[in-house]
């Protein structure tokens, strides 16, 4: 067990190190919590000030409805929160040529690359984790006289927004590491996540295509109650298990292409 524990540390230090240099970036901290937290905030604060103006043309900022736009919310900001904390995570080295001095030392280009992987999630979860419980909870609070969320819905929500941030931050991560540059990296998922998914998803023509793009199999995932609060376009009704297939096959060969790179550039 001693040799076991011996073993992880050099690990549990590299993820360390890594999470540090991310939490002493003020701008990165600033921006991931304003796209997660803050906006949030933003969100019900407008909406409780509307509602308290003019109660007869604007309802409770709470209930089920506004949880599923908040929701949407968090999961759409988070994603973009992820792919700059991704590509962060993952080229912030390189960038400040730290790189080339970290593979000298003789340290695993694989346990680098694998250690930046959970220090940038574990950066960017608190704050997605924090969003979502500010709207679980204001949309009990103020719901009003609308519908109020259940304990369930609440929970399966979450694990909805969580996953859809999880996703495209490995994504963004394997694509950082594959292209080597941060803005290249945030422009391709932004403008996949943003642009081309809701398009994709409604061009009924493509028929089963669509089942390939992550996003359609995300957004089916998201529960009924919510409605059309968090969907882009129509359901296209994937079963689960060729959601999970979809994602993960788009996960395994980003982080792999990744890792490919990252592990083979020169230093």
């Amino acid at each position: 067990m001693s040799s076991y524990s011996f073993a992880l540390s050099p690990a549990r230090n590299l993820v360390s190190a890594d999470l540090l240099k991310l939490r002493r970036s003020r701008g990165l901290v600033t921006v991931t919590a304003l796209l997660t937290i803050g906006a949030t905030v933003l969100t019900f604060a407008v909406m409780e000030v509307m509602h308290l103006v003019d109660p007869a043309k604007h309802g409770p900022a709470g209930g089920i409805l506004h949880l599923g736009h908040t929701a949407f919310l968090v999961a759409g900001l988070g994603s973009v929160a992820a792919a700059i904390v991704a590509s962060s995570a993952a080229v912030g080295d390189l960038d400040s040529g730290v790189y080339r001095d970290l593979v000298v030392t003789g340290r695993s280009r694989l346990a680098l690359y694998l250690s930046r992987i959970p220090a940038g999630f574990l950066f960017l979860l608190p704050f997605v984790a924090t969003a979502y419980t500010l709207a679980a909870v204001a949309s009990v609070v103020l719901a009003g006289g609308n519908p109020v969320p259940g304990t369930q819905l609440l929970w399966t929500t979450g694990l909805w927004s969580l996953l859809e941030v999880a996703f495209y931050y490995l994504l963004s991560f394997g694509i950082a590491c594959l292209v080597a540059s941060r803005a290249y990296a945030i422009g391709i998922v932004l403008a996949w996540r943003l642009a081309l998914t809701p398009v994709l998803a409604a061009i009924s023509a493509l028929g089963v295509v669509r089942e390939l793009v992550p996003g359609v199999g995300l957004q089916d995932l998201a529960p009924a109650q919510l409605g059309d609060a968090v969907r882009q376009g129509p359901n296209v009704g994937m079963t689960t298990g060729a959601i999970a297939a979809v994602l993960i096959v788009w996960t395994v060969v980003a982080l792999v292409a990744g890792g490919w790179r990252d592990t083979t550039r020169d230093a």
